[in-house]
């Protein structure tokens, strides 16, 4: 069963109702499953960029920085919109949260170095995540579908991409990161509170 999409403002995304199948391009070969979780628990919402007929462009951790994967629209998904955006600039340190298009929070962040820079390009919130415990991710992370591109000799922390607190706050507003955008907890705090699955996230120069 085809689902119609959501009429309004805002940007589209599925949620996963039961597992589906993700492939390379509509109709064709079958890259991973989709299942109801993430693999850190979070409800499976996927932010669609494009829809082509009956199939959806999704942005997803099992693909590569700027290559979507592909569903078809079934009644295996819920279709909704949310009207929250985030940008980052890399060249201000800044990020902004903007709901139904009206700025609602703006804080400086830390980005990747060098040797280890933030991606551009647009990704979406697939997690959003306390971290109990003193760690370097300080109160918590969005997680994102993005990968880091150069991970660090000797990192055990994976190459996913996200949006995390510190326990190096003179960090922030810096080139100091290993890929991710680094945020003070407050901030941080804020945007796990109120920022839904599925939110775009557009990394700019």
């Amino acid at each position: 069963m085809r689902l119609r999409w959501p009429a309004g403002p805002g940007y589209l995304v599925a949620e996963v109702l039961a597992p589906v199948l993700l492939h390379a391009s509509p109709g064709g070969p079958e890259i991973a499953e989709a299942d109801i979780r993430t693999q850190f628990g979070s409800a499976r919402v996927l932010a669609v960029v494009r829809q082509r007929g009956g199939w959806f462009g999704v942005s997803v951790p099992e693909r590569s920085n700027g290559t979507l994967a592909c569903l078809p629209n079934s009644g295996r998904l819920l279709l909704y919109r949310v009207r929250d955006r985030l940008v980052a600039s890399l060249s201000t340190r800044r990020l902004e949260l903007l709901r139904a298009g009206r700025p609602v929070l703006r804080t400086t962040v830390a980005v990747g170095r060098a040797a280890d820079p933030t991606p551009l390009g647009r990704f979406a919130v697939t997690d959003r995540l306390i971290i109990r415990g003193a760690t370097h991710y300080g109160y918590g992370a969005l997680a994102l579908s993005g990968h880091q591109p150069n991970i660090p000799q000797g990192w055990g922390g994976g190459d996913r991409l996200a949006i995390h607190g510190t326990d190096d706050p003179a960090s922030i507003g810096l080139a100091a990161s290993q890929g991710c955008v680094r945020a003070g907890d407050a901030a941080v705090r804020a945007l796990i509170a109120d920022v839904p699955l599925g939110t775009p996230v557009f990394v700019r120069p």
